[in-house]
């Protein structure tokens, strides 16, 4: 199959049993129909659990610099 983009041959990769097809030229996504679905509903099943309760005892001593939150897409596209 060619990028609509450049008319490059797109690479399919499979990622979480969904089948994705990328121009490694452009760096496109392109899904079929139901695939966005299935990314999104394994993403929810995949969420990270709660956080754990906080110490409250008002300190300082605890502190750690917040994580940047990642896509749930970088998980399947680590091209």
């Amino acid at each position: 199959m060619k990028c609509p983009i450049d008319g490059a041959t797109l690479v399919i990769s499979d990622r979480s049993g969904v089948e994705i097809d990328y121009c490694p030229e452009c760096r496109g996504v392109w899904l079929d129909r139901g695939e966005l679905d299935k990314i999104i509903e394994r993403s929810a099943v995949a969420a990270s659990p709660p956080p754990a309760p906080r110490d409250t005892r008002g300190g300082h001593d605890d502190y750690r610099p917040k994580k940047k939150r990642e896509s749930f897409l970088s998980e399947l596209f680590d091209f």
